[in-house]
């Protein structure tokens, strides 16, 4: 009897798809764009870019006060790893130690090849800042 007539009859059906898929260890030599342009496409930033002559501001609701969220429990590996990327963003320019009344916690997500992306957690600031009015324009209506 085929499927389709258990279907038919009300039987329930699960159809199950099994691929065999590789992992692609895409490297950026593989990418044309990136050989023609080598310099757009570094392995590792140099540094922060040049100071901007223009600063800009985060605009927040009257009247909140700084908020500082403890910082969230992590695992001993997870703890390590932490360490590990400070010291490495620290010694390259990119972060610096902050004496702010503001403060958000921080936690890791796993990336695909299994390391871990340092990720900040903003939800409670996002909370008391002031929405911008004028969004961006979409991409495609720029070039119009």
């Amino acid at each position: 009897m085929s499927a389709q007539r258990y279907v038919r009859k009300g039987c329930e059906a699960f159809l199950a798809y099994v691929l065999n898929t590789k992992v692609f260890d895409l490297k950026i030599e593989s990418v044309p764009v990136a050989c023609e342009y080598p310099d757009m496409f570094l392995e590792e930033l140099p540094g922060l870019p040049p100071i901007r002559e223009v600063e800009s501001a985060i605009d927040l609701v009257p009247g909140n006060t700084p908020i500082s969220i403890a910082p969230y429990r992590m695992a001993p590996t997870e703890l390590k790893e932490l360490k590990s990327q400070l010291q490495e963003f620290t010694d390259k320019g990119f972060v610096r130690p902050s004496f702010s009344p503001w403060g958000a916690p921080v936690l890791f997500v796993k990336k695909k090849d299994g390391s871990m992306r340092l990720c900040i957690d903003y939800r409670q600031l996002n909370k008391v800042t002031i929405k911008n009015k004028y969004p961006l324009l979409r991409i495609n209506n720029l070039f119009d």
